[in-house]
């Protein structure tokens, strides 16, 4: 069974960034570039770049992302624990994605390095 995160922060500053050193060949086949933005309390927004060699996820977004996902941090903990929540959550509104929509397609993959 996969560590889930104590929180959001562990998840991008800890387990994703862990992810991406261990598994960096499968991160740059995912081939773009995300910023995540969580509201609510223990939320913020992080850059991961799964283009750059190393891949890696920082603090803050990033005007290179091609997508851009929004969700509040109890929605966004919910989605790590059950894949099958993002399409609910995108067709009630509570996730919300900009720029290539296509790429949110991939947001599992993008988990599964860090889980």
């Amino acid at each position: 069974m996969p560590t889930m995160p104590q929180n959001t922060q562990e998840f991008f500053n800890t387990l994703l960034p862990n992810g991406l050193t261990q598994s960096a060949d499968k991160a740059r086949e995912i081939d773009a570039i995300f910023c995540f933005k969580i509201s609510g309390e223990g939320g913020g927004e992080w850059t991961v770049d799964l283009l750059s060699s190393p891949p890696s996820c920082k603090p803050g977004c990033d005007e290179r992302a091609q997508c851009t996902i929004q969700v509040d941090n109890n929605e966004f903990l919910a989605m790590l624990m059950d894949s099958n929540q993002v399409m609910q959550l995108y067709f009630t509104g509570k996730l919300t994605v900009s720029g290539d929509s296509m790429l949110a397609m991939k947001l599992q993959n993008v988990f599964e390095l860090a889980l």
